[in-house]
């Protein structure tokens, strides 16, 4: 299966180790990502989303107007708008970007983050409205007849939109998250299924945990996984190793002095993906062929926090032990975002690009010939 890889969109160059030099919104710095990310293998980009962050919508749709390829995965959290409103948004903004777009569906994993936003319901509530949500927003994309909803969360009546997605049936929907009530929601819905980086036999649980709730939904076909890392390379593994734990010093530093892009709010979190990071942290350090927890240890668990360490060629590897899970998307980011971006779509992205190649040659192969034998066992019988 073909493997794609993506990036992340940030609209400022700050990150845990390097205060932002400018406004939260630099445009010239937002094209300038994006573009290193089109130039250097990358096939998407993540628009993220934050209560207090620039509105990624119309920072999406300035990029895919300037951009010919690259992809965008909008982040969406189904607090901030209603979903009809929402979904001529996408619509629109997959007719600007050609049929570019994926739309990621954030529940919210912090009460106190929600609640920035005038969102008071639960955790399982808000993850039965995105359900809710999402399933409105593809029957908008799809319906060309006017319709009413009598829902839980959302109710309106006699409702067609004007705006309909280039992609057809619809975009895909991209969903994450590692509770019970995330798996139901995002095995029911989820054409793309997203998880951080763990150590390769919890990810192989998790991936077995999506695909039995898509099951239970009455789907014969599971979601994508996608899973994402913090890559830190250099040419040798000494200077990778270096590198890492400079980069572990200096968002320390910057914990200390207030400046650090680390989990928000109080105490232990809330979400079950960032307390399952903590305690794999809290278990070891280093997993697997190239996997370190140290840097999720120091954000508290913060969204996509563990690291990939190694030359790239050792990060290669570990990447496709993921691929040889079932993991067909790889996201990664660096902490230098730009020269980072540069450096793995340079460095890595055709390594893991070239392995995959082979090897889907080589199980085309063996299916031909798994297939060519009955064929000469009954020309034969004849």
């Amino acid at each position: 299966m073909p493997v794609e890889f993506l990036g992340i969109a940030a609209t400022h160059d700050g990150s845990e180790t390097h205060p932002r030099s400018g406004a939260s919104f630099d445009k010239d710095y937002t094209l300038k990502l994006a573009r290193a990310h089109e130039d250097h293998g990358w096939d998407r980009v993540l628009f993220a989303y934050g209560s207090g962050s620039p509105d990624p919508a119309p920072a999406a749709a300035y990029i895919a107007a300037r951009l010919d390829k690259l992809q965008i995965l909008l982040a969406h959290r189904p607090n901030v708008s209603y979903p009809t409103f929402a979904a001529k948004t996408f619509a629109t903004l997959d007719q600007i970007s050609d049929g570019r777009l994926t739309v990621h569906f954030i529940t919210g994993g912090s009460d106190q983050e929600q609640g920035r936003e005038g969102d008071t319901l639960t955790k399982d509530q808000r993850y039965s409205r995105t359900r809710e949500y999402i399933e409105i927003v593809k029957r908008i994309w799809t319906s060309h007849e006017p319709f009413d909803h009598e829902g839980e969360h959302y109710r309106f009546h006699d409702f067609v939109s004007d705006v309909f997605p280039v992609q057809q049936p619809r975009p895909d929907v991209s969903f994450g998250g590692s509770s019970d009530a995330a798996h139901a929601a995002g095995g029911a819905e989820a054409d793309i299924y997203c998880l951080w980086g763990e150590p390769l036999e919890k990810t192989a649980e998790q991936i077995e945990t999506v695909k039995a709730a898509a099951r239970a939904a009455g789907r014969t076909t599971p979601p994508r996984i996608q899973v994402a890392f913090r890559p830190i390379i250099a040419p040798t593994e000494e200077l990778a190793w270096e590198k890492a734990h400079r980069t572990v010093a200096t968002i320390n530093a910057r914990k200390e002095q207030g400046g650090a892009l680390v989990r928000r709010g109080r105490g232990a979190p809330e979400n079950t993906g960032s307390q399952r990071l903590i305690a794999i942290a809290e278990a070891g350090e280093r997993y697997d062929r190239a996997l370190w927890t140290p840097t999720a240890a120091a954000t508290g668990g913060a969204g996509n926090s563990n690291a990939l360490v190694g030359t790239p060629e050792t990060v290669a590897q570990a990447l496709l032990d993921y691929y040889d899970l079932g993991v067909d998307i790889l996201s990664a980011r660096g902490y230098d975002l730009l020269g980072d971006a540069i450096d793995f779509g340079r460095h890595v992205i055709p390594l893991v690009r070239e392995e995959v190649a082979k090897r889907d040659a080589e199980r085309a192969v063996r299916a031909e010939s798994a297939e060519s034998g009955p064929r000469r066992l009954a020309k034969a019988g004849r």
